[in-house]
């Protein structure tokens, strides 16, 4: 008897963001709920993030995470800029720049991003492999390529919206805190400033971007839309971590 392709699969399915279907505009008190309550599909809950969390990763693959994900990180600054450009509005744009300037840093060897590098060398991969992303897949430069691109397409307030992961950043931070010196002792000590400084980033940039979207999205279609934005964010970031969880799978 022939066995199904769906009986095993190699990618694990994402639970489906819970975008409601209005029939009015909801206050900002629900809005807020609402959207809080996309954190059951936020990546988190990938399988690569369990294995990691329980330490039952290789430094390998713990290796390929951390190179892959630098992609990412670069992208995120351009992403801003792309909002930025987009809004006319002086003092969102006076708010929003703070977080270019959290991951690119005012001098060299600042910011978020050269946090991630180092991140990357205590985990032992030379700053050279970091910095030329020799090790980045296709795929997941494809999805970071995709959030940019997004960002810099769509209305500023969608995109803005879409940022709205921040709301579920200080978890995962937390449990990476917990569990990578509980399980990866041959990680250093001190390679773990750049999850401590998103503890107070993220709620920072979350409460801007909530401070956006009951603002500016208060219709039905507005509210839709900012739906929309950050269930594709969601669906950004976990087609990004499938691609590292298979392409390092040991079997």
């Amino acid at each position: 008897m022939s066995t199904s392709l769906l009986s095993a699969p190699t990618i694990a399915a994402p639970p489906a963001p819970p975008i409601p279907a209005l029939e009015r505009p909801l206050a900002p008190e629900a809005l807020v709920a609402a959207l809080r309550g996309f954190h059951g599909s936020y990546y988190v809950e990938h399988p690569f993030h369990h294995l990691m969390h329980e330490g039952k990763l290789s430094q390998r693959q713990m290796q390929g995470w951390v190179a892959n994900r630098l992609a990412y990180q670069r992208a995120i600054p351009r992403k801003d800029g792309a909002i930025i450009s987009n809004c006319p509005v002086p003092e969102v744009r006076r708010k929003w720049i703070q977080r270019i300037v959290d991951h690119d840093g005012l001098k060299e060897g600042e910011g978020g991003i050269e946090k991630w590098i180092q991140l990357g060398i205590a985990f032992g991969v030379p700053r050279e492999e970091m910095e030329d992303e020799r090790h980045v897949l296709h795929g997941v430069r494809f999805a970071a390529e995709m959030y940019v691109t997004f960002c810099k397409t769509k209305p500023w307030v969608e995109a803005a919206a879409s940022s709205l992961t921040e709301l579920f950043a200080p978890d995962i931070m937390r449990r990476r805190l917990e569990s990578l010196p509980k399980h990866y002792p041959w990680i250093r000590a001190d390679a773990y400033d750049y999850f401590n400084s998103r503890l107070t980033q993220a709620p920072r940039d979350s409460n801007h971007g909530l401070e956006i979207v009951t603002t500016y999205c208060t219709t039905v279609e507005t509210q839709q839309r900012a739906f929309e934005a950050l269930a594709f964010k969601i669906e950004m970031l976990w087609v990004m971590i499938d691609t590292i969880y298979n392409a390092y799978r040991e079997e």
